[in-house]
C-alpha cells in the first residue's frame, strides 16, 4: 500500500467467464495483500513489492489457466481497477481507500492501557473510519459494476481480509503494540470493512470468499508457524501486518475452492 504499505491491513477476488474467441485468462489485481510484499521471490516492477509466491501465483499452479497475468501492486486503490478481463481475476481492494496504513501507524501506542486510537478516530461524535468505509462502498460497487460492463458473462468472487487481531480478547501487547482498549475497536473496524465488501458482493451477484472467518486462530498474535499475517516485527518473510507465505497458501486454497464451485 503506497510508500507506507508496511503497516497496512484489507480483499476482493473476481472470476470471469471468458469468451469463446479468447484464451481463458487468470488475472491478479489488487493492493499489497494481493501482491505479497517481502515474500520471496520478488517480481518486477519491483516498486510494487510483488512476490512470485502471492496467492494468485499459487492458485494458478492449481487452476492452470491458458494465460496468467499479475498486475497487482502495493498501493492500488479502487480507481486502479479499470481493465478488461475474460476468465479469472483476483482483486484485493478497499484498504488503501480508507487509509489503513496511516490508521495502523496512528494506533501504535507506547502504553498498553486505554483506547487512544478509538478516542482519536471518534472525536467529535463521528467515527472517522466508519465514515471512510461508507464512502468506499460505492467505489467497490463501481469496480464490480465496471467489470461486469467490460466483461460479459462475469462470475465474481469477492475475497475479504484476513484477521490481523484475534477474534476475541485484547490482543498481544507488545507483539502487537496497540492499547488493549483499542484492539476491540480495530477488530470491529476490520469486520466493518469486510461486512461492506460482503454487502457489495451480494448487491452485485458475487460470491464472498470469507478469508476472515477462515483465519480464526491465525491472526498476527499467533505463533510464527500458525499465523497468516505478520505482526509489527515479522518473524517470517513478509511485510508487517501483511500475509506471510502460510497466509498466501491458505488464501490460494480458498480461491481455488471457490473457483471450482458451481
Amino acid at each position: 500500500m503506497r510508500v507506507r504499505m508496511f503497516v497496512a491491513a484489507v480483499t476482493a477476488a473476481l472470476v470471469f467467464a471468458g469468451s469463446a474467441q479468447a484464451a481463458p485468462r487468470f488475472t491478479v489485481l489488487g493492493d499489497s495483500y494481493a501482491a505479497g510484499p517481502l515474500i520471496p521471490a520478488p517480481l518486477p516492477p519491483f516498486g510494487c513489492l510483488k512476490s512470485s509466491s502471492n496467492y494468485g501465483h499459487l492458485a494458478e499452479l492449481q487452476l492452470r489457466y491458458a494465460e496468467f497475468r499479475d498486475p497487482s501492486c502495493s498501493g492500488a486503490e479502487t480507481e486502479d481497477m479499470t481493465q478488461t478481463h475474460n476468465a479469472l481475476v483476483t482483486v484485493q481492494i478497499g484498504g488503501n481507500d480508507i487509509g489503513f496504513s496511516s490508521i495502523a501507524e496512528d494506533c501504535v501506542s507506547l502504553n498498553p492501557f486505554g483506547s487512544p486510537c478509538k478516542e482519536k478516530y471518534t472525536a467529535g461524535g463521528v467515527d472517522e473510519i466508519s465514515r471512510r468505509i461508507a464512502e468506499t462502498a460505492p467505489k467497490v460497487d463501481a469496480v464490480l459494476d465496471g467489470i461486469r460492463a467490460r466483461s460479459a458473462g462475469t462470475r465474481i468472487l469477492v475475497v475479504n481480509y484476513s484477521a490481523i487481531f484475534p477474534h476475541t480478547g485484547n490482543g498481544c501487547y507488545p507483539q502487537m503494540p496497540v492499547a488493549r482498549g483499542d484492539v476491540p475497536y480495530m477488530r470491529a473496524k476490520q469486520e466493518e470493512l469486510n461486512a461492506m465488501l460482503a454487502q457489495q458482493a451480494a448487491a452485485n451477484g458475487a460470491r464472498l470468499v470469507d478469508v476472515y472467518a477462515a483465519s480464526v486462530g491465525h491472526s498476527a498474535c499467533a505463533a510464527p508457524g500458525v499465523r497468516w499475517v505478520e505482526p509489527f516485527i515479522p518473524a517470517n518473510a513478509a511485510a508487517p501486518l501483511h500475509p506471510n507465505l502460510l497466509g498466501m497458501r491458505a488464501m490460494s486454497d480458498l480461491v481455488v475452492s471457490a473457483a471450482a464451485s458451481p
